[in-house]
């Protein structure tokens, strides 16, 4: 019997490169494209070019061309800008102490139009009667009264309860409901050294205390300033009409009415009442606004009866500086981002050729000849792309925020601080974006194979919903609401500079870089369209012909 072996060839069969191997040979694809290698020059080039034209004016220019720029707001004790604006009755508190006091009612006014006038005789009119939510009137122990400094309250509000604030940014509910004759409001604030701490009661015997707070900025010995005080930030109404969107309004009154007026470890002083103000704007004088009727109005309209009570009337907010806010000022520093919505064109029109350029001219069978593991190329291309479009987009990013910045800033526009932390989130992040949408734009480009139809692809899915919720007013409110969380453009988020604070009443929108998600939620959201759209296009690769 003949035994006969099989054939053996002695040419070992090729083995698949390396992820490594596949990472250096698609990034040697990439950099031996001119016209890629040309697209990512441009969109470092593109958003500098952009920025560096970016010019405007703000404030008064005087005969001559010297110019004056808009005024800002004042810096809180934990350094970002604040609107503190109210008309406090106080006195001089030496050492430790408290203030107590019940208040009977917050009444208001406010002008639906803005459209306010003083007569001679002192009579405003222009008004209707009602309560903003966030009308203030209260007791407080402030550190002075410059604007700006470190403060603790304990206040009714129009439709927001008892709360006891500080610090501008520090806010705590207490007892809900509104303050009447029927229904009064105890309030009682006491120091020890930097420490306050607020208590509630509805029948002066039986306290609850709201909170207890080392307040930054408070000396802890020394005199401080404490008192009763009436605010009431501007009447806003937001109108959105398909395409377009509006606001009107104006300033509002607020009056708070307080008996029980008790202080100890006072030296027993007389009252002050002081109108906490901005000061008036640069430039030759104008027409008298109806800020400044309001000004006018209030100004020392606090009434003394005997020594414990007081009617207090105030027109303002003690609250962060929110941009977008009515009594808010400054500029965003995300308006310095703009050039990089044109980087971010660039570099997905480039993701999505990266791969659809290779289908076009039937380079990808080569590809997947050399390496038969379609997930592990395709995983090449994306470290790739990825990686480059973050190293791109971070010299892009990292040139145009502080030359935008430094423009405003020339311009005589007033950007409020920025932490340095957020600014490198800015930064890194806004880095981080492009390269998440580059990669997304490879995956649309893998599944869509033709040149044409994956940039049209990466135009529905990114940059259509951004259109939606950032640009047009097309969609109402709630839609727009969904796509800055469920879309790709939640992501724009990782650019916000500044928080949104409840107790401030502001259209948040994104066209004012205000978004509904945290700033890495917002990333994380990309992350996962990022990665659900790898592993469809993944899949469709295995499953069909190259």
């Amino acid at each position: 019997m003949i035994t006969v072996a099989p054939y053996e060839s002695a040419v070992r069969p090729a083995r698949s490169p390396g992820f490594r191997s596949l990472v250096l040979a698609e990034w040697t694809k990439l950099r031996t494209v001119r016209g890629w290698v040309a697209g990512l020059l441009l969109a470092v080039l593109l958003p500098v070019g952009i920025t560096l034209l970016q010019h405007g004016t703000c404030g008064y220019i005087w005969p001559g061309g010297s110019s004056i720029g808009c005024p800002g707001d004042p810096i809180g004790p934990d350094g970002g800008a604040v609107v503190d604006t109210f008309y406090f009755v106080h006195q001089a508190l030496p050492a430790d102490g408290s203030i107590t006091a019940r208040v009977t009612s917050l009444t208001g006014h406010y002008s639906p139009t803005g459209d306010v006038h003083v007569s001679d005789s002192g009579v405003l009119s222009g008004l209707t009667s009602g309560v903003q939510p966030w009308s203030k009137a209260g007791i407080m122990i402030k550190a002075s009264t410059t604007r700006g400094s470190a403060y603790a309250a304990m206040l009714v509000t129009g439709s927001n309860g008892v709360r006891m604030q500080w610090n501008y940014t520090g806010d705590t509910a207490g007892l809900p409901g509104s303050v009447s004759a029927s229904s009064p409001r105890w309030l009682r604030l006491t120091r020890s050294g930097s420490v306050v701490t607020g208590f509630e009661s509805m029948n002066g015997s039986t306290w609850t205390k709201v909170g207890s707070i080392s307040v930054r900025g408070l000396p802890p010995s020394g005199t401080v300033q404490v008192g009763l005080f009436a605010t009431s930030p501007s009447y806003e109404v937001i109108t959105q009409s398909l395409g377009s969107g509006g606001g009107g309004g104006g300033p509002s009154l607020a009056t708070g009415t307080f008996d029980n007026v008790a202080v100890s470890g006072s030296s027993g002083g007389s009252w002050t009442g002081t109108s906490l103000q901005p000061p008036p704007p640069p430039g030759p004088p104008v027409k008298q606004g109806a800020d400044q009727a309001f000004n006018k109005f209030f100004g020392g309209t606090h009434v003394q009866a005997g020594t414990s009570s007081f009617t207090v009337s105030g027109s303002g907010d003690i609250a962060p500086d929110v941009l977008d806010a009515p009594d808010g000022n400054g500029v965003s520093p995300q308006s310095s981002l703009t050039g990089m919505f044109g980087a971010l064109l660039v570099v997905i029109i480039v993701a999505a050729l990266f791969i659809a350029a290779e289908y076009r001219k039937g380079m990808v069978r080569v590809t997947f000849t050399a390496s038969p593991s379609r997930w592990t190329v395709l995983a090449a291309k994306s470290v790739v792309i990825g990686l480059v479009t973050f190293a791109v987009s971070l010299v892009a990013v990292g040139i145009t925020l502080p030359v935008g910045l430094h423009n405003s800033r020339t311009d005589g526009y007033w950007i409020p601080p920025i932490p340095a932390l957020t600014e490198v989130r800015m930064i890194a992040g806004t880095a981080l974006l492009l390269a998440l949408m580059a990669v997304l734009a490879l995956t649309i480009g893998t599944m869509l194979r033709r040149s044409v139809l994956a940039i049209a692809g990466v135009v529905v899915v990114i940059f259509v919903p951004y259109l939606l919720a950032h640009v047009t007013g097309i969609l109402p409110t709630s839609a727009q609401d969904w796509l800055l969380r469920g879309a790709p453009t939640a992501a724009f988020s990782i650019q916000q500079a500044y928080p949104a604070y409840h107790q401030v009443l502001a259209p948040y929108s994104a066209a004012d870089g205000f978004y509904p998600l945290s700033p890495w939620a917002g990333i994380g959201v990309l992350v996962a369209w990022t990665l659900v759209a790898l592993l469809a296009a993944g899949w469709l690769l295995r499953r069909r012909d190259a």
